[in-house]
């Protein structure tokens, strides 16, 4: 029964908004075509190598700036050399409007890099934070496809407290503020789970991010 239950806003912790159906299937649609799109080049969807030598089971494609652990390049040093894709003015856009609808008012929110990880039957991550940024711009997180167990955590330590949420398709998640560097991290999706209308058997995840870096730097 609860299936037919409206999910609700909700607020896990200070500066952390969960938004369920921010996405219409259209634009949900659109975003499946344009990740396509990008997976396939001018650097391709890559499964990215840990400093330790172990592989993601995420495979990831960047824009913008191109994301290895852990430091931004506008080149794929690990992955061919190539010039990493443009991030869209489009997306940025999306972006604006993601803070808006998370924080209200107005904002300046301008993301320049984009992660796109994509997770088959089995793929999870880790609990980590994001904080190879140099801005303190909140992160936003789209999710597209597949459904998935998501542990929402706290500033200082891997452990407990932490929320576990239930990310649908189509949901937006904005931390920023004072939960800007929370540990964070997919326990598991849940395979078969994506809208057959999506024409996609997985799981994408789109976070964009203001680096607070120029393009003058490595």
């Amino acid at each position: 029964m609860d299936s037919l239950l409206p999910r609700e806003r909700s607020e896990p912790a200070p500066g952390a908004v969960h938004l369920p159906g921010w996405l219409s299937l259209e634009q949900q649609r659109e975003l499946v075509v344009a990740c396509r799109g990008w997976a396939a080049g001018p650097v391709p969807m890559r499964a990215a190598s840990m400093p330790n030598g172990s592989m993601m089971s995420v495979k990831t494609v960047c824009l913008g700036w191109h994301w290895q652990p852990y430091r931004y390049t506008k080149t794929a040093d690990d992955a061919g050399g190539g010039q990493v894709a443009e991030f869209p003015e489009w997306l940025a856009q999306l972006g604006r409007d993601a803070v808006t609808a998370a924080y209200g008012g107005t904002n300046s929110y301008a993301p320049d890099a984009a992660l796109v990880n994509f997770y088959d039957d089995g793929a999870a991550m880790g609990m980590h934070q994001d904080k190879d940024e140099r801005s303190p711009a909140p992160v936003v997180s789209l999710s597209i496809g597949d459904s998935c167990v998501f542990r929402f955590g706290n500033t200082e330590t891997r452990n407990k407290p932490w929320t576990d949420l239930a990310l649908e398709s189509g949901d937006l998640f904005v931390f920023g503020g004072p939960s800007r560097f929370a540990y964070h991290g997919v326990l598991k999706t849940q395979p078969g789970t994506s809208d057959p209308a999506l024409g996609l058997k997985g799981r994408l995840n789109i976070t964009l991010r203001e680096t607070g870096l120029t393009a003058t730097r490595d």
